[in-house]
């Protein structure tokens, strides 16, 4: 029988967080700001279509990423608000502001609502056709958080799609055309980031998880080492490839971005090596922000490409250094 999110602040047994925490830190909570990590996909094209040393583009990237990041936390707030029944089930999730009992659901669904006018205000001023993919972005992350996340693979297929949605419209904001080895790598990385958070949560939860999450009552530790096994092979070398088409190659003029497959690699199998340990999670944001040699994986990949790909403007700047 699943417990109601009444029953579950009554249980004396489940932790409540004290009171007095303002409603405007309730609800920035509520907004997990350490989720917007996930939106630097929006800001891929305009690394690799050269758009970099370009302060109009810059200036739109940031601006649709900025969309991105508040549209995503209007859409945390009403997954919250649908999943606290759920959350009070879950060790660490129960401390969530909406959960916990501390943010009203009014309060909640208000601020869900303004953070979504304020995203599509921004997304209307990038153009019509950034402003439609926001929508669709919107419409299927609302989907998963209703329907979707109970089906198994489709609910991890739906997420993944979800960044594929962040690369193309960086894409439409800064006006390049996404790659589409550039695409197939940000849904196969999404997608065994996706796979290997279902296994923290099976093994963080063991018996009760498919009381927390339906879903995972069709999965398994093994089934899904098996898939991130597959998954983190085809993310390597889809990337590798990449590095070395044709239509890239002609792009930058270079073959050297393969080299920066090592850091790709490093960082993969870094993480890979963190979630064996429950007590890690699997919150990719969350560990990139804690584990400092991730970090520097994803920042040296960063500047090994932005080097190879603009070294000619930097070539330019260092002979116009007095």
């Amino acid at each position: 029988m699943k417990t109601t999110l009444i029953e579950a602040v009554r249980d004396r047994s489940i932790p409540i967080p004290a009171k007095g925490h303002s409603l405007s830190r309730l609800l920035l909570t509520g907004m997990r700001p350490h989720q917007w990590a996930k939106n630097l996909f929006v800001l891929a094209p305009l690394l690799f279509g050269k758009k970099l040393d370009d302060p109009q583009a810059l200036a739109l990237a940031l601006l649709a990423c900025a969309a991105f990041c508040l549209m995503s936390s209007s859409l945390y707030l009403l997954n919250d608000i649908f999943d606290a029944a759920a959350d009070c089930a879950h060790p660490e999730k129960r401390g969530r502001p909406i959960a916990s009992g501390e943010l009203p659901v009014r309060i909640a669904l208000a601020g869900a609502a303004a953070l979504l006018g304020v995203s599509l205000g921004l997304a209307r001023a990038l153009g019509s056709p950034f402003l439609w993919l926001g929508v669709a972005y919107f419409v299927l992350t609302l989907g998963y958080s209703l329907v979707f996340k109970r089906a198994i693979v489709l609910d991890g297929m739906v997420i993944a799609t979800g960044f594929v949605l962040r690369v193309v419209g960086g894409a439409l904001a800064v006006h390049v055309v996404a790659s589409h080895w550039l695409i197939i790598c940000a849904f196969l990385l999404a997608l065994y980031l996706a796979f290997a958070k279902r296994r923290q949560e099976l093994l963080l939860l063991s018996g009760s998880a498919n009381r927390h999450r339906e879903v995972l009552g069709q999965y398994s530790v093994a089934y899904l080492d098996q898939v991130n096994g597959i998954l983190l092979a085809a993310v390597i070398v889809c990337y590798a490839l990449y590095t070395v088409a044709p239509e890239t190659t002609a792009r930058f003029g270079t073959d050297r971005l393969i080299y920066g497959t090592v850091f790709v690699l490093y960082g993969l199998l870094r993480y890979m090596a963190l979630i064996q340990k429950p007590a890690n999670g699997g919150n990719p944001s969350r560990m990139l922000v804690a584990d400092k040699p991730l970090l520097a994986s994803v920042l040296a990949w960063a500047a090994y490409n932005a080097a190879v790909i603009y070294q000619s403007s930097l070539a330019a700047l260092w002979n116009r250094w007095p």
